[in-house]
């Protein structure tokens, strides 16, 4: 795995920063730490890795033996688990949210009739929006809303022929607003971040 031009080790540096990098990225990005963090560390601890250089030091002054509980340890420290939760449920109710205001939509109703199809579809969809974002670290809207559908669908379907089609209950339109709001900022943030690595 590469990281990219903003932390890439100079010519000067030991060619065991490259794989440092490389593997407190992969881990950052697999404890659900959102883009921006992510890049932010990594620039910071390259700095960290050339200063040790220029002072003589080696890579593993700074990181330890264990390279990857260097980045368990930072990540923590950095992003504990309260607020990882509470973005991966912002982002999966975010999700859930918007599939309800499009079904309002396009139904036309400010009533939403539940079926257990429905229920196993947004908590398909919920799962792999978190299992997605403990992965990447980002919404990523493209390829997880596709997978997330490609996953949901069919369990929503097999759901239906078990249990029918008949409303458990109705969600009135108010709701899905609700569950999309919260994740607004986190979807800006990470697009904001993927823009200025792209830049």
């Amino acid at each position: 795995m590469t990281t990219d031009s903003t932390v890439r080790p100079t010519a000067d540096e030991s060619p065991d920063h490259d794989r440092i990098l490389a593997i407190c990225r992969s881990n950052w990005e697999y404890r659900g730490l959102d883009e921006a963090s992510v890049r932010e560390m990594l620039q910071e601890l390259a700095a960290h890795l050339q200063d040790a250089e220029a002072a003589g030091r080696t890579a593993r002054d700074v990181v330890g033996d264990d390279v990857p509980a260097f980045a368990a340890a930072w990540a923590r420290s950095r992003t504990p688990l309260h607020r990882r939760a509470l973005r991966l449920a912002a982002l999966a109710g975010g999700v859930v949210g918007a599939v309800c205001l499009f079904r309002h939509l396009v139904r036309w109703t400010a009533e939403l009739p539940v079926e257990a199809a429905d229920l196993a579809f947004w908590g398909m969809l919920a799962t792999v929006t978190v299992a997605w974002e403990l992965r990447r670290g980002s919404l990523g809207f493209r390829k997880s809303w596709l997978l997330a559908f490609a996953v949901g669908l069919p369990t929503a379907l097999g759901v239906r022929l078990l249990a029918g089609d008949g409303a458990l209950f109705t969600l009135p339109v108010w709701v899905a607003p609700i569950l999309l709001l919260p994740a607004i900022p986190y979807a800006v943030a990470d697009a904001r971040a993927k823009k200025a690595e792209a830049a």
